[in-house]
């Protein structure tokens, strides 16, 4: 199981470029056995971002087919800490709804659009890169 944070601000979302493969992405993470999916889904957050966020609402349940992981993403704010790369990150970036359509594959896109925008949680699928149905 895992957990991303898609940290808001207005009309934009966090993004972190990732250092093994560049890609752009939320921050977040799998889950250790012994924590709460709360406890977890801030320590990836503040791990990969130095960001302490609150979580605000549950916007989706993902599940890639191909490798049969499921991630949970949540809206959050940030109430404390500031950027700072890492081991895992090499940049951030604040994005607009059309730079999150650009920047990033669909499967992930689509996370950080439903978080930004949506009332209710999504169900989707999708194969690691592309949404499936």
């Amino acid at each position: 199981m895992s957990v991303a944070g898609v940290v808001v601000d207005g009309d934009k979302a966090l993004l972190v470029q990732r250092r093994d493969n560049a890609h752009w992405e939320p921050p977040g993470g799998v889950l250790e056995v012994a924590e709460t999916i709360t406890d977890g889904l801030v320590r990836e957050v503040r791990e990969e971002t130095g960001l302490t966020v609150e979580p605000i609402a549950l916007t989706g349940v993902y599940k890639n087919m191909t490798r049969g992981i499921v991630a949970l993403v949540f809206r959050c704010r940030s109430v404390a800490g500031n950027l700072l790369t890492n081991d895992e990150v090499k940049s951030f970036h604040w994005a607009t709804k059309d730079e999150v359509t650009a920047m990033l594959d669909e499967a992930y896109a689509v996370r950080v659009l439903d978080a930004m925008q949506a009332e209710h949680p999504k169900i989707r699928h999708h194969d690691g890169v592309n949404l499936l149905g």
